[in-house]
């Protein structure tokens, strides 16, 4: 990977026209973008590669909707790491106001100020007032963040589905024309355009002037097989049965209907654990040991534990561990 990923410059035009010229393309090619994932332990399906290329040459946001612990997340850090640039993350959550999202002014630095300029004798209040509302008193959160990076990065927005239509509102500047226009600070220009990746889980239906703007992409949990490649590559001195039987495994918990089915990076801590453990593959007597790693909830830890349960769904993990081994067979 080059440093000049995502090299992407504007130029203002008239008063209002934004142009972009591009310095370089951030992949050369479909097979660049699953080479480069690969490398950092992301394994992507076509239609992945595909939106990604695509999203990153046409300078789109992308927008990944699907179940929690699918990837969504760490596909963001992946294309970041391929690129190699940095990750501004805003998390959302109920309640986040435009404060948390862009920044706020530091008002405590700003009556400081005031303070040590008012014991001067001749203080020129209006070019004082200009200055405590300047980028310098300003706290920058992520998406400001983002904007002013000299060096493209990549703009995660995380869990979308969990603001209200007015807080999507706010982000359609920035996905329009790259700024931000702030109470008293006045209008922000983007002096670099991030790679912008929106999450959902899906708890609200994000609403349709963000879906226009960006790329979608439906993110589930991997097959059998694929999954038991992307154990394979945290745990590469194992036997395929092993990471095949991981795979089986979590697939046969998240057939559970559980409060709380595993995520992939879950289903790498267990792996990881057994091979601490010197284990290589779970059986049904290793139900008490595994549940602290198995089940997140107490109705779930339950449901492990009714009579033959466990050994129930450690059949059924076998049976698809058998399905992964035999396609790639």
């Amino acid at each position: 990977m080059t440093d000049i990923l995502f090299g992407a410059r504007f130029r203002l035009l008239g008063t209002e026209e934004l142009s972009w010229a591009w310095e370089s393309q951030v992949f050369s090619s479909l097979g660049q973008v699953a080479e480069a994932l690969r490398a950092t332990g992301y394994i992507a399906d076509s239609i992945a590669t595909t939106t990604v290329y695509l999203a990153t040459e046409l300078h789109k946001p992308l927008l990944l909707e699907g179940p929690a612990g699918s990837g969504k997340t760490q596909l963001a850090y992946a294309v970041a790491e391929a690129a190699n640039t940095r990750v501004e993350r805003l998390q959302c959550y109920e309640g986040i106001n435009e404060e948390k999202a862009i920044g706020k002014f530091d008002e405590l630095l700003q009556r400081l100020c005031v303070e040590l300029r008012s014991k001067s004798a001749n203080v020129d209040w209006e070019s004082l007032r200009a200055e405590l509302h300047s980028k310098e008193f300003f706290g920058a959160g992520p998406l400001l963040r983002a904007l002013q990076c000299e060096r493209p990065c990549v703009l995660l927005i995380d869990e979308l589905d969990k603001v209200d239509h007015a807080f999507e509102a706010m982000l359609l500047e920035l996905l329009s024309v790259w700024q931000l226009s702030i109470p008293k600070l006045g209008t922000v220009k983007a002096e670099s355009i991030p790679f912008v990746v929106l999450t959902s889980n899906e708890e609200r239906r994000i609403g349709d002037p963000l879906r226009r703007r960006s790329f979608y992409l439906r993110v589930e949990h991997p097959t059998a097989e694929r999954e038991a490649e992307i154990v394979r590559l945290r745990t590469p001195d194992s036997s395929y049965e092993f990471h095949a039987s991981m795979a089986g495994l979590a697939k046969a918990l998240r057939g559970w209907s559980l409060e709380k089915p595993p995520s992939i990076s879950e289903i790498l801590d267990l792996a990881q654990a057994l091979k601490v453990l010197g284990e290589e593959r779970v059986t049904p007597e290793m139900r008490d040991l595994l549940l602290p790693l198995l089940a997140k909830t107490e109705a779930d830890r339950r449901k492990l534990c009714l009579r033959d349960g466990f050994a129930s769904l450690v059949h059924d993990a076998q049976q698809y561990a058998r399905e992964a081994l035999e396609g790639v067979a």
